[in-house]
């Protein structure tokens, strides 16, 4: 099931993306019940895997009339996994860590599928990072790794695009990872029913058609297993919550020479078996 969220005639809605590129309003398939992906996902019990299969009375919109919104719009916590692949954790000559480096993101950051990412006129130093992003389903605080599959809804393509030279600014990497127009999610959740626990997924990032980072999940310092498990033990992960599990080697800032994104530039971040993350740059 692919879930996503979006602005139809000027109002946000949600629905389920069916065989035929048609889009079924949740909020009419729900009975009304749930104005927003998150209400459901709050609803708990995997109310995602309850639903019946939408009657044929149920209002369809076609995709291409849709403005796409980031998958989760309004989720309480983006926690976002640093050096979480060993080529980048060398490229960028950081030290080993014992335990996974997180950071947040707030959601008003957020873009979502087909919007442009965004060079701030702070800065030219606009880099790409292609990720596999987690959708929490389930509320749960200290949760086991053997039971952090269960808190999961679904997987999405996320661009945790940086602002480098404010990421640098000092230790703390708040402003380069949170300016407007940046971290882009989409286009919809593939919810956890259609992917094998613990399959290895790929990941690839592309720009302007050539491939900049490619791995897979089995690459991974800390397995996402792991990462719900720390997540968890500090705060309590809430349905609608996201994780960014890492960016694998291959940014653009440790290129020689570096390549930055400008306008006019089309950046993928393609996730194997869950869908395609397309946005364009343009100029603030």
């Amino acid at each position: 099931m692919k879930l996503l969220s979006y602005i139809h005639e000027g109002r946000p809605g949600w629905g389920m993306l069916d065989r035929d590129g048609q889009v079924v309003d949740g909020q009419a398939w729900t009975g009304g019940r749930h104005a927003s992906l998150k209400s459901l996902l709050a609803e708990g019990n995997d109310a995602w895997q309850g639903l019946r299969a939408p009657d044929p009375a149920h209002p369809r919109i076609a995709l291409e009339r849709l403005r796409l919104l980031p998958v989760i719009p309004d989720p309480g916590k983006i926690l976002c996994v640093g050096l979480n692949y060993e080529e980048h954790r060398r490229e960028t000559n950081r030290a080993p860590t014992g335990e996974p480096t997180l950071f947040l993101r707030v959601a008003s950051s957020q873009i979502g599928h087909g919007d442009a990412i965004v060079v701030p006129r702070a800065s030219d130093q606009v880099d790409y990072e292609g990720e596999i992003a987690i959708v929490i389903g389930r509320p749960g605080r200290h949760i086991a790794q053997d039971r952090a599959w269960s808190h999961i809804a679904g997987y999405a393509p996320y661009n945790d695009v940086s602002v480098r030279d404010w990421q640098q600014h000092t230790t703390q990497w708040t402003p380069g990872k949170n300016f407007d127009g940046t971290g882009a999610f989409g286009p919809w959740m593939t919810t956890r029913d259609e992917i094998a626990d613990g399959a290895e997924l790929g990941l690839e990032t592309r720009l302007n058609g050539a491939v900049v980072q490619r791995a897979t999940t089995a690459q991974l310092i800390f397995d996402i297993p792991r990462l719900v498990h720390y997540a968890s033990r500090f705060t309590t992960l809430q349905p609608g919550d996201v994780i960014v599990t890492g960016t694998p080697g291959g940014v653009g800032f440790k290129r020689n020479p570096p390549v930055f994104l400008k306008a006019g530039d089309v950046v993928e971040v393609e996730v194997s078996g869950v869908g395609c993350l397309s946005n364009p740059v343009r100029g603030e």
